[in-house]
């Protein structure tokens, strides 16, 4: 299957099965896996890329419909995108994004529809750049300029101000680096630079985290050196600075009450016993393959369990709690843009709400003298700073109590960890370390 036709059947599927983007295209790529690699490269380029830009190119492509978009075949629709983010979004020549969309559709079995599409993209290639309405509409503009939906641009800028509102909206829709965090257990930093260097990568080291390495664009993940020997483990930098932040003591037994799909968990495990929960027991063998994977088995341990109800006994006591909660997830939307067209803004109130319950039946579980590390994915400070000063505030006994790392430069406001989407490139994560007075 050609990279055109690929991209149109991810597109086609993730809009008709709310599937998530990353797992259809890997399943695609696995089942029909392009003979040039350079076929994946487009193929996963035009996926995402339409799918980030998607609320834009639908602003545009409806300007020259004579249909509502919301009525179209999933594929046809998909073919629609994938066009249009080539004419305005990358360097393929107009006519020959036309044509070889067009093509695809083809290919695809839809004939029928090949001339609808050709005359829509045919219209749209003689625009000199993506239609956009008037900027002294601030919110619709950015919401059509950088396509994500109106409420959460107002929300941000109401936030951050416009100008950080805006950065962050732009950095979400940058394709984002490949971040990998060190297994300490098995290797140093310095000694896996080397490494990967070695083999012939242009590797470096993270800016803030200890114990990142920024990879080069590649292919498959699992095919780079030190994967099969479980020498790291991918996670964006700002998600390995809620572990370094922790700062969790080595001789501490640690509960991770939300694990899945294990990055934290693992990254505990490197220098402590831990005990993985999560509600749902399906996620459970991917946290336990990548633990096995990273030599780390006999640290941790994962068992299903719903973090709102009280722990079992017979899981022990631990020295630590990390509650990554569930969230809104919009700190990550660059690495997963389907999402913001999913979200709602009553989602943010409907998971503050699902936090709390967590965290107050977590915080039973820290004995006096014990830390709670809270952290969420997502910029918003109802999930984050508001959601932990609540807790504070009918919590006494509780208090925050920032790491001392003299090493180590944090992003932090006021005692909390926050890293916002940006310039910074990374993703948006609020972190709380709170202590048990008594």
């Amino acid at each position: 299957m050609n990279p055109r036709a690929l991209a149109i059947q991810v597109l086609a599927r993730v809009r008709a099965t709310d599937a998530y983007l990353n797992v259809v295209l890997d399943t695609a790529l696995s089942e029909s896996p392009p003979k040039d690699p350079r076929d994946a490269g487009l193929a996963t380029e035009l996926a995402y890329g339409a799918t980030r830009r998607q609320l834009s190119l639908d602003y545009a492509i409806a300007r020259f419909s004579d249909r509502k978009l919301s009525t179209m075949e999933d594929r046809v629709l998909a073919a629609l995108r994938v066009g249009t983010y080539q004419l305005f979004h990358t360097r393929v020549p107009a006519r020959a994004a036309v044509a070889e969309t067009v093509q695809a559709l083809k290919e695809l079995g839809l004939s029928r529809a090949s001339g609808f599409v050709n005359a829509i993209l045919r219209k749209l290639s003689t625009l000199p750049g993506p239609p956009l309405p008037p900027e002294s509409d601030v919110a619709e503009y950015l919401s059509v300029r950088e396509s994500h939906p109106r409420w959460l641009v107002e929300r941000w800028i109401r936030h951050f101000g416009r100008e950080r509102a805006e950065a962050m909206l732009v950095a979400d829709n940058q394709t984002p680096p490949v971040v990998v965090r060190v297994n300490t257990a098995k290797v140093t930093r310095e000694a896996l630079l080397e490494q990967l260097r070695e083999v012939g990568l242009e590797v470096q080291p993270t800016s803030v985290s200890p114990l990142g390495i920024v990879l080069p664009p590649m292919g498959r993940i699992e095919d780079v050196y030190g994967y099969a020997e479980g020498l790291w483990q991918v996670q964006d930098e700002a998600a390995q600075l809620v572990g370094v932040y922790g700062a969790v003591p080595e001789t501490a037994r640690v509960l991770d009450a939300c694990a899945a799909p294990g990055g934290k968990a693992c990254h505990m495990a490197q220098a402590h016993e831990v005990v993985a929960l999560d509600l749902h027991a399906h996620k459970l063998p991917k946290i336990e393959a990548e633990a096995k994977r990273l030599g780390l088995t006999e640290r941790l341990r994962a068992v299903a369990h719903d973090a709102t109800q009280p722990l079992p006994e017979a899981l022990g006591e631990f020295h630590a709690v990390v509650v990554d909660a569930p969230c809104s997830g919009l700190g990550t939307l660059r690495r997963h843009p389907e999402l913001r067209y999913r979200r709602q803004e009553e989602d943010i109130g409907r998971l503050a709400s699902l936090q709390r319950r967590i965290l107050e039946n977590c915080q039973e579980a820290v004995p006096p003298g014990g830390l709670l590390v809270y952290a969420v994915c997502t910029s918003e400070p109802q999930e984050g700073q508001d959601q932990v000063e609540m807790f504070l505030r009918s919590h006494p006994e509780w208090t925050a109590e920032p790491p001392v790392l003299p090493a180590v430069k944090l992003p932090l406001t006021q005692a909390y960890l926050r890293t916002l989407p940006g310039p910074e490139g990374w993703d948006g994560f609020f972190a709380a370390r709170l202590r048990k007075l008594y």
